[in-house]
């Protein structure tokens, strides 16, 4: 029997890629309860593209809306999609996710098994991967998303309590660590956050071999996370701490021997030099060995992991001073 439920609204942040075509369509298609609305916002910049394929909803299609929020990120997409809900549940879906077949019906089981101090109702993703062979980096960190707390791939709050402490802060400007942001303000004002019993796949996306490089970008926003919640936001996240300080002392390393060559000092800048090329192989032979070693794999990790301590460390300072004056947050709007 499907317990009632009071109803609820999608919002389902997009740039236009194919998979919104798999996400709306496995949408429609599963059993349980309608949603009362589902918005579909485009956050693509510059004048509207291609038409979303809003007909894969099938006989959902007439429940849906377009808005557009200009490019400025998925926290800023979901805002906008939030402030078009009056339904007593927002549920929140990226969309690259196949909810599974009885997903309505498991998340209304969900939502009226939760108590009235619960304020948002986590998914179970699972992010399938290839068999027969040990998953590459790339595979391996989008598989993390399985056992990570709060993700928005498919979260559901009550809406009074994402209006309450503000929505989704737009100064994350990416698709990292926004969810944690709001899911301790959340918890700071009293809610529960739980996780249900409903099911959604999280396939992984195309990347290419620079992707990992392109993701250290993530260090800024661990910055403004740090100025926001205190030193130990990481505890309270259950998020994993990375490797921040090890890149930090790889590229003074390097930096140094540098300094100290072109000071003439060749003893001291060898030295140095020593110690950047020791932390270098360290990061990549740990990133190598649990994964499949084939050539490509092995190149990729090389090269990439090359470049990732300087621009961690770069991205992670300049966060630190954009974000100087971020006052930490109180709970109070």
């Amino acid at each position: 029997m499907i317990p009632s439920l009071a109803s609820y609204a999608v919002v389902v942040p997009t740039i236009g890629r194919p998979c919104l075509a798999d996400c709306l369509t496995a949408l429609a298609s599963c059993e349980g309860p309608e949603p009362s609305r589902i918005v579909l916002v485009d956050d693509r910049p510059g004048p509207p593209g291609d038409p979303l394929p809003v007909r894969a909803l099938g006989a959902l299609a007439d429940r849906a809306v377009v808005l557009r929020s200009g490019g400025r990120g998925p926290a800023a997409a979901r805002n906008t999609g939030v402030r078009a809900v009056d339904e007593p549940w927002t549920v929140l879906l990226d969309d690259d996710v196949r909810v599974s077949a009885y997903w309505r019906e498991q998340l209304a089981r969900d939502l009226a098994e939760a108590s009235p101090d619960t304020g948002g109702v986590q998914g179970v993703l699972r992010v399938p991967l290839p068999p027969g062979r040990r998953p590459t980096d790339w595979e391996r960190n989008t598989a993390g998303l399985q056992g990570a707390l709060w993700v928005t791939a498919d979260m559901a709050y009550r809406t009074k309590v994402l209006t309450s402490v503000g929505g989704f802060d737009e100064r994350f400007p990416r698709a990292f660590r926004e969810d944690a942001d709001l899911a301790l303000r959340v918890v700071d004002a009293g809610w529960r956050i739980v996780r249900g019993e409903r099911r959604t796949e999280h396939p992984v996306r195309p990347a290419d071999r620079w992707v990992s490089v392109r993701l250290q970008k993530g260090n800024a926003d661990d910055a403004l996370m740090k100025r926001l919640h205190g030193p130990d936001w990481w505890e309270r996240a259950a998020a994993p701490r990375g490797r921040i300080r090890r890149h930090a002392a790889v590229t003074a390393a390097g930096l140094g021997a540098l300094l100290l060559a072109a000071a003439g000092k060749r003893r001291p800048a060898l030295l140095a030099a020593a110690g950047w090329a020791l932390g270098t192989a360290e990061l990549t032979r740990a990133r190598i060995a649990p994964g499949p070693r084939t050539i490509d794999e092995i190149v990729t990790m090389t090269a990439t992991s090359l470049l990732i301590p300087a621009l961690a460390t770069w991205h992670r300072l300049s966060g630190e001073l954009r974000h100087r004056s971020a006052d930490r947050w109180d709970g109070v709007l």
